[in-house]
């Protein structure tokens, strides 16, 4: 995954990517052009995340 990719799905700028991770938009700045597991991995688990916030909950259960 690239750095332009993950910018994209996560909302399509720095800062909502960076809000989307839990980092600041400097460490965004900070990545390589070409993600690394560790960082590609964290950009997957967040579009997880907003997956599941954008999913109602089922009848009877509340939203994590």
């Amino acid at each position: 995954m690239t750095k332009t990719e993950a910018i994209t799905l996560l909302g399509g700028s720095v800062a909502k990517a960076a809000e989307a991770i839990g980092i600041n938009s400097q460490a965004i700045s900070q990545w390589p052009t070409e993600l690394p597991a560790r960082l590609a991995d964290r950009v997957q688990a967040a579009l997880w995340r907003m997956q599941q916030a954008e999913q109602p909950a089922p009848a009877g259960q509340e939203a994590a």
